[in-house]
């Protein structure tokens, strides 16, 4: 406890950290409130009778927006449109060349990338809230649904999205952590203590207090689990040759060659592949309101394409982020190399075939936590907690809060302050950096 004082102590006496921390946790007391902002001509006193937002596709696309959904906020499409249109502009950039030559501009190109990101989340907004207003329009306003009342409320939840889309990368920029991803995930968190209660609640209620704790017990090796699988490293041992140089005096002398390592990860891409497996899992469900066969999360159809969306996310996504043939380029100039590889083609060819055998295992694991929820909710638990028992919520709140603490561990490590976990295994934590720029996933 007197170790978490003094890391909370020096936390706060970084200038820089302590801003960034306030400001990220202003931008999310502001869309939580916004959250609760109800859409105008909506009678909020109906919307309990309506159901909200009720179980199955509709219920999770609920806890993403942190029950926005149901309460027919102004936010209630919440982020999840920016992930789909994400989703369309990289997976053009493997067809359209005009894509391809702004991901090869650099930081101008990105810009231009990010500008039309945000175009077509307008459009997805455009056709999605008509759908979803119709699940209100018939019995939850005060009023009759005039054409008049459908333009201002898809108008209002097109520029609710793209503020939230906003909020994401003002945190992004100026806080702590991924934005996107922390919004998602403080959607998700805002609903684990109704969960938590509900569960114990219907437990308490039948006599299960004895299986309520082999749930928990259970759920305690699944995050151990999702933890291993964010944090599984492989290194890859470089070293550098040695050097002339030339010292004081004239002089020449030789520097020692120095061993670092490449780090790839066993899940290389984070949470992204959960992220855009979800968001296509959405499309059907809101353009149908909620029926059909993709709508049912305990379903089998479901699950299956769900995980092997995931397992397909997960290759295209380190194949866009990971290139072997550049990271043999930057060992090759940097006078490094991987001990028995030779320099050049040789170097990009073994860094391939290792990433494609962490790749397999990675994603096939990925997709099993992915799909968990759905063998708890035949395990007869509730299906709030349920989403809990790994799936999507469980990978992106470990991804996530890991991905905030590293940041946090590398602000006080700069400051000469010890970190959070002083004897831990936090990955890149008082290690050397290999002479490669690693891809950063959210």
């Amino acid at each position: 406890m007197k170790d978490l004082i003094s890391t909370l102590k020096n936390i706060w006496s970084v200038e820089e950290l302590k801003k960034r921390i306030i400001y990220t946790l202003l931008l999310i007391l502001v869309y939580r409130v916004g959250s609760f902002i109800i859409l105008p001509g909506i009678d909020s006193s109906q919307l309990t009778s309506t159901g909200g937002a009720g179980g199955g596709i509709m219920g999770l696309l609920d806890m993403f927006a942190g029950g926005a959904f149901s309460r027919a906020s102004v936010m209630s499409l919440g982020i999840m449109p920016y992930i789909s249109a994400s989703i369309v502009m990289q997976l053009a950039g493997l067809a359209v060349p005009a894509i391809q030559k702004m991901q090869r501009e650099g930081e101008s190109g990105r810009k231009k990338i990010t500008k039309y990101t945000r175009y077509l989340t307008i459009i997805i907004c455009i056709f999605q809230s008509p759908t979803y207003l119709s699940m209100f329009a018939s019995n939850a306003i005060g009023e009759d649904a005039g054409w008049f009342w459908w333009l201002q409320s898809i108008a209002i939840l097109t520029a609710g999205t793209m503020f939230v889309t906003w909020l994401g990368e003002r945190i992004t920029d100026r806080g702590v952590g991924n934005g996107v991803s922390l919004i998602i995930a403080i959607g998700i968190i805002a609903n684990l203590p109704q969960a938590i209660f509900g569960e114990f609640a219907i437990k308490l209620s039948n006599g299960g207090m004895v299986l309520l704790l082999v749930e928990f017990v259970a759920l305690f090796f699944v995050i151990l689990a999702t933890v291993l699988l964010v944090q599984g490293t492989r290194r890859i041992p470089v070293h550098s040759a040695k050097r002339i140089v030339n010292q004081r005096g004239g002089r020449q002398g030789v520097t020692q060659g120095q061993r670092s390592y490449i780090p790839l990860k066993i899940n290389q891409a984070g949470v992204m592949p959960i992220i855009f497996a979800q968001a296509l899992m959405f499309i059907p469900a809101l353009m149908t309101s909620g029926s059909g066969t993709f709508s049912d999360v305990a379903g089998f159809w479901y699950n299956l394409v769900f995980f092997l969306l995931i397992v397909v996310f997960t290759y295209f996504y380190t194949a866009i982020t990971m290139n072997p043939n550049q990271m043999a380029d930057e060992l090759k100039r940097s006078g490094s190399f991987i001990p028995g590889v030779k320099p050049g083609r040789n170097t990009s060819e073994f860094i391939d075939s290792l990433l494609s055998r962490l790749i397999l295992p990675g994603s096939v694991f990925l997709g099993l936590i992915a799909i968990l929820p759905a063998f708890a909710m035949q395990a007869n638990i509730n299906q709030a907690f349920a989403y809990f028992y790994g799936g999507t919520s469980l990978l992106i709140m470990v991804g996530v809060v890991l991905d905030t603490l590293q940041q946090v561990e590398s602000y006080l490590l700069n400051n000469q302050y010890d970190g959070l976990m002083k004897n831990g295994k936090m990955k890149g934590r008082n290690t050397p950096q290999a002479p490669v720029t690693m891809p950063q996933t959210i």
